[in-house]
Formats: structure tokens, sequence, C-alpha cells
């Protein structure tokens, strides 16, 4: 009778497949935040995290950090993209009538465009611990410079001496390198001191705390009251997110609001914006200090639905002053109607939510600080000067992100934007998107 019995496993002519065991010598070697994939043989790593994509579904896809990521990204050039043109539609009248080609802020706006979009690009691809390593370099350097615009470099443009240069051949806001020094230093020192706290107390805080005072005092010199109240934004919300005692930070907060209280009194002029804000202006003061602010509403009000057309504004023909400037909001309101106006509230929208939902994924303390600083200062900023055409706040001269026309201004935005996009890659999933991606 012929044996019946099944042939062993070993006798057979098909190896039998064996399981690797984690660190083993399979296919493909495992690692935490990263694993070779064994299958194709190809190399390539495959991070476990980046399976977690398809979990976002319906209306949890908005809070996709992929998309956040991308999102960020897109709204950036959006709004660049649109600033150029718009830049080019409420400039070109004044450019005429002052003898100059109906192309050159325009052209300028491109030149400031493309550098900043390298210099952003450079700074995406800094790792976040050089920042974090040097951020206190960066940010003594920028009060340098800042402190030079009270030395025969400095210029002043009406009224506020916050530019150093060469006027009529280049000129440049140092403010706008202090506020992205403030975001990239401050988170970083917070951390520092929370360390210290329970060794030194109070004491722990006085380098971070200082630094800011000193950004803010540096600012205040050259009576730039706008730039000021944004880098109190920034501090502030270093402050409040790195841990500072809460009945502290009212006191600081305190403090903060007598010092610009005092600043403003002490100035007639700007005592008569505020003035002419909340109060209804008189005749003479139509024609002075609410000029600015009753064309700005004129603009505003006769955009309608779907405005007048791109290049087609009534106000920008030397009525409205700054129309290319402080205030292109207006004229984007004119041209572009509702409709476009609120487009561009959405897109600083998405660009907050990206940034604040990217920072809420992150479980980098510091990363996420100097992501939520950013949103701060960049939607923040955008906020205020909304505020400032609509009538809702003084005219204090505060330019639009990423669409007002100037280079100091355009080209530190999108190297904010840079380093959020080098802080957003921190986050293990946008980390393996991007690096499967090459972006």
């Amino acid at each position: 009778m012929a044996n019946s019995r099944k042939p062993s496993r070993s006798s057979g002519s098909a190896p039998r497949r064996t399981r690797t065991s984690r660190g083993g010598t399979g296919s493909g070697s495992d690692a935490k935040g990263g694993r070779k994939s064994g299958g194709s043989g190809s190399g390539r790593q495959v991070y476990p995290d980046a399976d977690r994509f398809n979990s976002y579904t319906g209306i949890r896809a908005l809070l996709n950090p992929i998309w956040c990521y991308h999102g960020f990204r897109i709204a950036v050039l959006a709004l660049t993209c649109f600033g150029v043109v718009m830049v080019f539609s409420s400039s070109a009248v004044t450019m005429i009538s002052q003898g100059s080609s109906p192309w050159k802020q325009a052209l300028s706006q491109g030149v400031y465009c493309i550098l900043g979009l390298i210099l952003g690009w450079v700074a995406s691809r800094v790792p976040h611990g050089t920042y974090q390593r040097y951020g206190f370099g960066f940010v003594c350097g920028s009060i340098v410079l800042q402190l030079l615009t009270i030395t025969p470099l400095g210029v002043s443009v009406n009224g506020n001496a916050g530019w150093i240069g060469i006027p009529g051949v280049f000129t440049m806001q140092p403010a706008e390198i202090v506020k992205l020094a403030l975001c990239i230093w401050m988170p970083s020192a917070m951390l520092v001191a929370v360390e210290r706290y329970e060794q030194l107390g109070l004491k722990a805080y006085t380098k971070p705390v200082g630094v800011f005072v000193c950004t803010l005092g540096a600012v205040m010199v050259g009576k730039d009251l706008g730039t000021t109240m944004i880098l109190v934004f920034i501090g502030v919300t270093s402050l409040l997110i790195g841990g500072f005692p809460g009945r502290w930070l009212l006191g600081v907060g305190a403090v903060l609001a007598v010092c610009i209280a005092l600043f403003v009194i002490g100035s007639p002029n700007r005592m008569r914006r505020i003035m002419a804000t909340y109060q209804p202006c008189t005749t003479d003061a139509q024609q002075d200090v609410c000029y600015q602010a009753i064309h700005a509403k004129f603009a505003m009000g006769s955009g309608g639905l779907l405005g007048v057309g791109i290049g087609n504004s009534r106000e920008k023909w030397n009525y409205l002053p700054e129309a290319h400037n402080d205030f292109i909001y207006a004229i984007i309101g004119e041209e572009t109607g509702f409709l476009g106006a609120v487009m561009v509230i959405a897109l600083f929208a998405v660009l907050g939510w990206s940034l604040v939902c990217v920072a809420l994924h992150m479980r980098h303390r510091y990363v996420s600080t100097v992501l939520v600083c950013i949103t701060v200062w960049i939607v923040g900023q955008a906020l205020v000067n909304i505020m400032v055409v609509v009538g809702l706040l003084p005219v204090m001269g505060i330019p639009m992100p990423f669409i007002s026309a100037g280079g100091s201004s355009l080209i530190m935005c999108l190297v904010a934007a840079g380093v959020a996009a080098s802080m957003m890659r921190a986050q293990p999933q946008i980390k393996a998107a991007t690096a499967t991606l090459g972006s």
C-alpha cells in the first residue's frame, strides 16, 4: 500500500517563506518614521505616516496636513501674481502723470517678485533646526538695521523715518526684516525660558522680553505705529503660546497699551487721524485728514458685485493717494467688485487655516509656535490693512502682504512663506509627501 503520508516541507522543492522580524534581514528594513520598500527593490523610502492620507475624507479633508501644505503654497502664489497685476493697474496712471512709463512700477514689482520667490525657495530648503540655532543673531542684526534709520542713512517717507538707503536709487524698510526675525527667534527663546523658569523664576524671561522691547523701541523711534502694532501681535502671541505666566502677561499687555497710547497722544497728526475715523469729518477735514479714507470708500462703493473691470478704476486717476500701495485693496474692490474683494480675503483665510492646521499637527513646539507667529503676522497685517481701507481703523500706513507695491514687504513676505514651508515639512506626512514628489 502506497504511503499516504504528506511529504515534509524540507523535502519539497519550494523553500518555506519565512517572516522577517523587526530589524531582521528581510527584504525591507523597518524604521520608525520611514522604511525602505522591499517589493520593487528600488530603495525608495516609504513613510508609514503617509498612509494616513486616506483617513481624511469628507469635511475632514480640510484638516489634511498635505492638503494644507499645498493649499498654503497655492495661496501664496495666487496672492503674489494677483498683486503684480493689481500694482500695474493701480499705478499706471500715477506713473504717466510723473512722466514715467506706465510699466515702471509693475516691472519693479515683477523684479521684487522674482527675487522674493528665489529667496523664499532658498529659505524653504534650510532645515528648521538652523533657524532655531541662529535666530538670536538674526534678530540682533535686524535691530541694528532698524537703528540705522536714525542715522544719516535713514530716509523719511510720509513722516515715518523707517527706511534706509539712497533716495531715488535704493531704499529698504528694515522693520520687515524685524518681523520675520522676531517670528523665528522668540519661540526658541521662550522654550529656553520655560525650562529655566523653575530655577530662576521670572528672571528666566528677561532675555525674550528684553529683546522684544528692544525691537519695539527700535521701530517706534521711526514713528511707525502700524509696524509697532504688528510686532506687538507677534510678541504677545509668542509669549502666550510659549507659556509666559498669565498674570504677568496681562501686566505686560497693560504696559504696552499705555506706551502705545502715549505714543499716539504725543503726535497731533495721529490724534487727528484717529478722531477723523470715529467722528464725522468737517468740511475742512474732508480735504485734509479725511481725504484718503473718503476716496477709499468711494472706490469700494462703486465696485458693486463684479466691479468696473481691471484697469477701469476712476479713483486711481490721482484721486486716491497711495492707490498702488497701502490702499490697493480699495482699487481691488472697485475694479473686481465684491467678489474680487472676497476672493482676496478667502486666499488669506486659506493661508492662515493651512498654517494653523499644520501647527496643530506638529509635535515640535518650536516649529508650531513659529508657524502661528507667521500666521499672526501675515493674516493679521492683511486684516488691519482691510480694516483701514473700509474705515474701521485709522490710517496707519500698513501694506497688504504679497499685494501692495514695495520691495521690502513683498520680498520678506515671500521669504517668510519659505521659512513656513521649511517648518511645515517637519510634519511626518508632509515630509513623506514632499520626499516622494521631490518638492
